[in-house]
This record gives structure tokens, C-alpha cells and sequence, in this order.
């Protein structure tokens, strides 16, 4: 598969949200991130069926800050949430968490469940949204064996999802490597700029990127944005 660019829009309105979707679909991104920081969940997925409705054929996925893991799955997956889908609208095509419940140590029973229930609406309704689930992933709790914690991760998610040790800050280029021994897909969710982006590369597929393309923490810079398209779909794997 080839790596996408997935720029992370920090919502703050319905007009904000139109706008920088539009922003990164110019500059060639592969599809956005609807987050909520300043917003409740609900007011979060009125503003991503609004999204959705102006780019039906784009990739949208949503993280929702203020919901356990398990919550946020039953709201992408079900109507019981209040977050049924309708006859027309088309569902997120991801959903991102920061806590999955995985580590070097072991997959927790929180972890089987997310995945658990996404494989049950799977077979009911047949929605492909990927689950990006965070591994070693900032704030969280440290991790020693990288490898082995992506490794244990990869049955319960679509796409293993790490970062570096806080916000804007990039990941080592060793815990990099050895994630990505453990699985087929890999995503960066901090540090990530035009300017060093050719160093992961090789090693993770996704990237999910906000202040080394952006403004403000509510704004993409179009060109950077551009910028670190264009980086990401020159590359060619190296074939052996």
C-alpha cells in the first residue's frame, strides 16, 4: 500500500472544518482527521456529517477526545450512540484512539472488545472503516519493547498507531524500526514535517500530521501541506 499523508484538523467550528478539509484536499493529502479538543463528541460528528456531505468521496476519519475507546467504536458502529449513519450518509473511513489497550506487556480485555465490536458491525452492515489504535503512544503508558507491543497489537487494530514522547515531537528513528517489524502497517501521529519526513519513510505507512503543516493549531499552511504530500507519494520502496 502506498503511504498517505492524513493531516489532523483541531476542530473548532463547522466553517473551520470545511475550510481545512478543503485545504488539505487541494494540497494533495489522502484525506483528514476530525478532532475535538474545545468541543463535545456530539457537536464533533454534526460538524464531520457536514464534512462528509461536501466531499462524499473523501477519506474522513475522527478521533473523539472525550470518549473511552470503547465508546467512540459503539458511536462509529452503531445507532444506539446516536450516531446512526442514516440512508444517505456515508460513515467515517477511520477511527483513531489514543488508548487501545496494548502494550509490550500484554492486550487487555478493553482491546479485544474495541475490536471485537468492530468485527461484529462489520459482518452486520459491512462498513471498511480502519481502526488506527495508539501503541506506545504518548502520554501513555512507556513502553520498553517496541517490537513486541506492535506485534501484539496488529490482530486488534488495522493500523498500529505510535507517536513521539509528546506533542509536535518526533519519534525516535529506532522505536520507528522496530515497530515496524512487528506489523504491516504503521502510522506516525506526531513530529512529522516536511523537513524530516523522508527518514520514516521506509518504515511506516501513515502519517498523521498537524503542527509541522500547519498555521496554527487550527490552520494548515497549504504549501507545507503540499510540501509533504508531494514528499510522500514520490517514494518509492526500495525492491530487493
Amino acid at each position: 500500500m502506498k503511504s498517505r499523508l492524513l493531516p489532523v484538523i483541531h476542530v473548532a467550528d463547522q466553517a473551520q472544518a470545511l475550510v481545512q478539509t478543503a485545504v488539505a484536499r487541494e494540497a494533495g493529502a489522502d484525506g483528514v482527521w476530525l478532532i475535538n479538543h474545545s468541543i463535545p463528541a456530539a457537536a464533533l460528528w454534526d460538524i464531520f456529517c457536514t464534512v462528509r456531505k461536501e466531499h462524499p468521496d473523501y477519506w474522513i476519519g475522527v478521533n473523539f477526545l472525550d470518549l473511552g475507546t470503547l465508546e467512540a467504536m459503539a458511536w462509529v458502529c452503531t445507532t444506539k450512540s446516536g450516531a446512526g449513519f442514516g440512508s444517505t450518509l456515508i460513515p467515517p473511513n477511520g477511527l483513531w484512539a489514543d488508548k487501545s489497550g496494548v502494550t509490550d506487556g500484554g492486550v487487555s480485555p478493553l482491546a479485544k472488545q474495541v475490536w471485537a465490536l468492530k468485527e461484529e458491525f462489520v459482518e452486520e452492515s459491512g462498513w471498511g472503516g480502519e481502526y488506527f489504535g495508539g501503541v506506545a503512544f504518548k502520554y501513555q503508558k512507556a513502553v520498553n519493547d517496541w517490537a513486541e507491543a506492535a506485534k501484539l497489537a496488529s490482530p486488534f487494530m488495522d493500523v498500529v498507531t505510535t507517536s513521539g514522547p509528546g506533542t509536535g515531537i518526533q519519534a525516535s528513528i529506532d522505536k520507528i524500526r522496530w515497530m515496524s517489524t512487528g506489523t504491516k502497517r504503521l502510522a506516525i501521529a506526531s513530529g512529522i514535517s516536511p523537513e524530516n519526513i523522508e527518514t520514516y519513510l521506509p518504515w511506516a505507512s501513515d502519517f498523521l500530521v498537524a503542527t509541522g503543516i500547519s498555521h496554527s493549531f487550527t490552520e494548515l499552511d497549504p504549501a507545507r501541506t503540499k510540501a509533504l504530500a508531494e514528499i510522500i507519494h514520490a517514494y518509492e520502496p526500495a525492491t530487493s
